[in-house]
């Protein structure tokens, strides 16, 4: 029961993650959730480190995209460097804007992969959607308010995935 919010994949940074495994399974689109994945929630822009890492993975043939329950403003601020696909209030844990942007992206959900910080909204989302899954550890420990509510039980869930598979965080 508890599975559907746990992730196929757990890196600690979206700079760990695998990126050639990825691409021999057959992975073509990646979606990323912003606040906590990538940046803090905090911070209006990518920084050269962000910017080199989206330039990496268009240069390997990655489609991107970011996939986020913040308003258009926030969203749009942060992907003027980018230059991507880019959905704000995406609605998650619901599935209707993901799988737009999938078809707009010309990819389906054995060929993408979404990439959060959270369980309940990122995980959920992503694995309701069909697609393989992979949770982050949280770039800090700020979060908004909404957001810090749903850690403490969050964190319950997450302490079950971590045993399970015997992975340290």
């Amino acid at each position: 029961m508890l599975e559907i919010f746990f992730p196929d994949i757990y890196v600690k940074s979206i700079y760990e993650m695998p990126l050639d495994k990825l691409k021999n399974k057959g992975i073509k689109a990646l979606f990323f959730d912003i606040d906590n994945t990538i940046v803090p929630f905090d911070v209006s822009e990518p920084d050269e480190k962000v910017i080199n890492f989206f330039k990496k993975l268009k240069e390997m043939n990655f489609k991107v995209c970011l996939v986020s329950n913040n308003n258009k403003h926030r969203v749009n601020m942060f992907n003027k460097k980018l230059n991507i696909l880019a959905i704000s209030r995406a609605g998650k844990p619901g599935i209707k804007k993901l799988l737009e942007a999938m078809r707009k992206l010309g990819e389906n959900k054995e060929s993408s992969a979404f990439i959060g910080d959270q369980a309940f909204t990122d995980m959920y989302c992503g694995n309701r959607a069909g697609m393989l899954t992979i949770l982050t550890k949280p770039v800090c420990n700020r979060d908004q308010l909404v957001t810090k509510v749903k850690r403490g039980l969050e964190r319950l869930v997450l302490n079950v995935y971590f045993k399970k598979y015997g992975i340290e965080r």
